[in-house]
């Protein structure tokens, strides 16, 4: 696999692009020097393979809406048993001044395309899993990866329809890094949640514990004598890089399961993208080394060969604010009458067409319940 240039949604993953234009006054030679501190630090592979988008030629400007796959594992040390615990496509309209969210649901029941390469002869599946059997092969952490996001975009576009321009992979780890670089970031959290990771031991720390789902009730275990489990209350606050990934991370003890935790995830992104483009961090040169760095060992990117620089440069107009966060099946479960699983219903199905055909924009206007509310 070898490295090429990479894009533009770490900025809508980090705040991050917008930030190397902002920072630089808007002048290109201190642009540069940034983009060139994020080539070094970023990998950069081929994990869309033949399902992606045709690929642009270089230019200062990028033509047409873009698709792009969002992709975070729940990756821990010495399991490889990886699958896709968050699934987001990121749709930018071919006007260039507004971003997209919409999260896929990773229990929805698909027919996941066989992969000769990977000798992979197809499954009726959760999506998530579809990741997990493109790494399932012998290989690095990096191959392995990279075969999981070609499977899940080949899955994707079976069943939706779009080609992808390029794909992002991080790890629940590297989200950590990167809210932690920027110091947190503020949240606002509308239903009270409760953490099935973390602890509050009787002195007021964190502590970390486990879910055990094998026993009923299901319940947080391996706390110090004396913890009780982290509660998220309503209300705005600022969060740090623990408290804010445990947050996003929860869909145990929500009304709305999953779904929930799509919307908590999509919340998290955005307030990245808010902190890191906020003055606090555009005018201290050392937060923004530390960003650039976090997000370089954060991130596997594959931009189909479009030069970073295009990518900021075209999209330096969404602003944090233009980033709207979409549900699927307006936010509900939509379970099969048949089977049992969880599907996406006509509707769904439509507006993720519509985000291959450049349309979204004109649907989400007829369909106003699908856009989620992105406090």
């Amino acid at each position: 696999m070898r490295r090429r240039k990479d894009p533009l949604w770490a900025r809508l993953l980090t705040g991050f692009g917008l930030v190397l234009v902002m920072a630089s006054g808007g002048t290109l030679a201190t642009a540069r020097t940034l983009i060139g501190q994020a080539e070094d630090s970023i990998t950069q592979i081929d994990v869309i393979g033949g399902s992606g988008g045709a690929e642009q030629a270089e230019g200062n400007d990028i033509d047409g809406a873009v698709n792009m796959l969002l992709v975070g594992i729940d990756a821990r040390e010495g399991d490889e048993d990886y699958r896709a615990d968050t699934i987001i496509i990121l749709h930018i309209p071919e006007t260039h001044d507004q971003a997209y969210l919409i999260s896929i649901p990773r229990d929805w029941m698909v027919e996941i395309p066989p992969n000769e390469e990977f000798e992979f002869p197809g499954a009726t599946e959760k999506i998530n899993a579809a990741f997990y059997y493109g790494s399932r092969l012998p290989g690095t952490g990096l191959e392995k990866r990279a075969r999981g996001t070609t499977v899940l975009a080949a899955t994707l576009r079976e069943h939706t329809g779009i080609e992808f321009n390029g794909a992002a992979v991080i790890d629940f780890g590297g989200f950590h890094s990167i809210v932690h670089a920027l110091g947190g970031v503020d949240m606002c959290i509308v239903e009270r949640a409760e953490s099935v990771h973390l602890g509050v031991a009787p002195d007021g720390k964190l502590v970390q514990g486990w879910y055990n789902d094998q026993v009923r009730p299901e319940r947080l275990e391996g706390l110090p004598p004396g913890s009780v489990p982290l509660v998220h209350e309503p209300g705005c606050r600022s969060m740090d890089a623990t408290r804010a990934l445990d947050y996003a991370r929860i869909r145990k003890s929500l009304d709305n399961g999953d779904y929930g935790r799509q919307q908590h995830q999509q919340q998290l992104i955005k307030a990245i993208v808010k902190k890191a483009t906020s003055s606090g961090v555009l005018t201290d040169l050392g937060k923004l080394n530390e960003l650039v760095d976090a997000a370089g060992e954060a991130f596997l990117l594959d931009t189909r060969r479009v030069p970073l620089a295009d990518f900021f440069f075209t999209l330096k107009g969404v602003a944090a604010n233009d980033l709207t966060l979409i549900k699927t099946n307006a936010g509900t479960f939509n379970v099969s009458a048949e089977t049992g699983a969880e599907q996406l219903d006509a509707e769904s199905l439509q507006m993720l067409q519509a985000a291959q055909d450049g349309t979204l924009t004109t649907f989400l206007i007829e369909h106003p319940q699908y856009i989620a509310n992105s406090r």
